[in-house]
């Protein structure tokens, strides 16, 4: 499997993650890092809690991390949730319904993962 098949595997912008990091090593070095990182995993387990403070910063870093590696979608629902529990800003979802929000994020999280073990195991 090639990166990009990586990519077109999970439905995601691999030309975006190659405009941002310039070189096709790099997208392959970060893409494998994405498992490790904990952003996705901290944001989950701050929905448990509901800790608004965790949540924006978890997000905000998930939505800039995910965004640089062209993961378009977990982005744009970090985005989501960034922007519901921005400081000063009055929240729109309710509590079920992030924790629902949350969900979807893991899901997609979880097959983005799986699809990179793949491809890390392929190019062994």
């Amino acid at each position: 499997m090639t990166l990009q098949e990586l990519y077109q595997s999970i439905g995601e912008d691999y030309e975006q993650a190659l405009r941002v990091l310039r070189i096709e090593k790099l997208v392959d070095k970060h893409i494998r890092k994405l498992p490790q990182n904990g952003l996705i995993e901290a944001m989950v387990a701050a929905g448990e809690t509901m800790d608004a403070t965790q949540l924006f910063e978890s997000a905000h870093a998930a939505k800039g991390n995910c965004g640089n590696l062209g993961l378009t979608r977990l982005s744009s629902m970090a985005s989501e949730i960034t922007e519901e529990f921005r400081p000063g800003h009055p929240r729109t979802m309710r509590d079920d319904a992030v924790r629902e929000k949350l969900g979807e994020i893991d899901a997609l999280y979880r097959k983005t993962v799986e699809a990179i073990h793949t491809y890390e195991a392929s190019t062994l």
